[in-house]
């Protein structure tokens, strides 16, 4: 049985376009609500917990992620199947012994955790191998909600990155996957990739201290999904393309090349597990331009699960003469299009400077500066802060600094949370939403 939700769509857009005109913006807002709560019975679950014990992690962080994957065994629920894998240059099962899930009791989590204490820090990282066991393990059932957990303190070097590409394009749609650094010896690029082809999200930090405390929340937070398999199903017009399709809320995913073609002008986008929760797309849609008075139907919307419409939202144009009408800006609209911009504009500016592309990197990051300000993100600004000397923030004029003046900024860890971290646009009172 395949859990289905009650499932609301809303559109924000200003659907008046200038003569000649030809990009159309829209923000959907999908809110879902399973009734369930955390236990509905037909919600099936398979969880698989990846383990780095490269030999970096013996200085203590292969203690820590012990304690965390046992916390994490805590939170999983009765009835919930898991796997634990090791990795190293290569993965092999922990628990249990052969590709494949137990079912979590008192007695399969005692012993799991056994085995995980005998685990020993030795060998490289090849993270692509330990996606490929997981995929493995978790199998293709399509009713069930299938996650995972990574945590690597190391880079990726015992792989190439196109067999690290490719192992990820197998596991694509077969389940989803939270990626963890922990120290300074991982890429932010690595696990973002995993985080952006498996619908999860990438995080880091220096002191393991706190992993128990975050694979805790994760669990949760799997725990609550209990809708597999949706998928927002858009319709765009003859002569129309789809310049991009982004999840913004709560955490930033780029759908745009993950659309399966259900035919030339339908395609579906996978988004993952539901649980009772809402989450808002960025749709940008070309078009051919228009003359005045000229109406179109951008986009029809849908979520859809299973081949089953469960909500559905429609996007408009309409080309004007009228000055007022199109240059009004849909704040939802707006403030998205800072994010995503800033988040790049960061995430540019910092592999600049590793890179040693100095005035790239002062350019892109005087402009996050700009944008940071411009958007009221005074946690992003405190950050840009370390890296570069702001002479004027409302221009973005920077110099950049020396890496020995920010030498404790740990640059991977803010670019994963920069990257896939969202900030929420309030919700906007009827009189202010004059675009919609």
């Amino acid at each position: 049985m395949i859990s289905q939700p009650s499932v609301t769509m809303d559109i924000d857009q200003n659907r008046y376009l200038p003569v000649g005109g030809t990009a159309m913006d829209a923000i959907i807002t999908v809110a879902a609500e399973t009734g369930g709560g955390a236990r509905p019975s037909g919600a099936r679950t398979a969880e698989v917990i990846m383990i780095d014990c490269s030999g970096s992690m013996g200085d203590g962080k292969l203690t820590a992620a012990k304690a965390a994957s046992g916390v994490a065994l805590d939170t999983l629920r009765d009835g919930v199947e898991f796997a634990i894998i090791a990795g190293t240059h290569t993965a092999w099962m922990v628990y249990p012994d052969t590709p494949g899930t137990v079912v979590a009791s008192a007695a399969t989590r005692s012993a799991a955790k056994a085995h995980i204490a005998r685990l020993r820090a030795d060998g490289g990282t090849a993270m692509g191998t330990w996606l490929k066991l997981a995929s493995t393990v978790l199998g293709n059932d399509p009713g069930q909600i299938r996650h995972a957990i990574l945590l690597t303190d190391g880079e990726n070097e015992h792989e190439t990155p196109q067999q690290f590409e490719q192992a990820l394009a197998g596991c694509s749609g077969r389940f989803t996957c939270d990626s963890r650094g922990v120290g300074r010896g991982w890429r932010a690029d690595d696990l973002m990739k995993v985080a952006g082809t498996l619908l999860g999200t990438a995080d880091g930090m220096k002191d393991s201290a706190g992993l128990a405390v975050d694979f805790q929340s994760i669990i949760e937070t799997a725990m609550g999904k209990t809708a597999a398999e949706v998928a927002l199903r858009v319709w765009t017009p003859t002569g129309a393309r789809i310049r991009f399709l982004k999840q913004m809320y709560p955490k930033i995913t780029d759908l745009t090349d993950r659309r399966t073609a259900i035919s030339h002008r339908i395609g579906d986008y996978p988004t993952g597990a539901w649980g009772t929760e809402s989450r808002e797309y960025h749709l940008c849609v070309e078009l051919a331009p228009g003359e005045p008075g000229d109406e179109l139907l951008v986009a029809r919307v849908r979520v859809v699960q299973d081949g089953r419409e469960l909500a559905q939202g429609l996007v408009e144009a309409e080309w004007t003469e009228d000055a007022t009408r199109s240059t009004t800006i849909n704040r939802k609209v707006a403030h998205y299009s800072g994010q995503s911009d800033l988040a790049e504009a960061i995430q540019e500016g910092l592999s600049a400077r590793d890179a040693g592309d100095l005035d790239r990197a002062t350019a892109k990051l005087g402009h996050a500066v700009a944008l940071a300000t411009t958007h009221g993100r005074e946690d992003t600004a405190r950050m840009l802060a370390r890296v570069v000397d702001v002479v004027d923030p409302v221009s973005g004029t920077v110099r950049l600094r020396s890496h020995a003046d920010n030498r404790d900024l740990d640059i991977d860890s803010e670019i994963a949370k920069l990257s896939t971290a969202r900030t929420r646009c309030l919700a906007l009172d009827d009189d202010e939403d004059e675009g919609r």
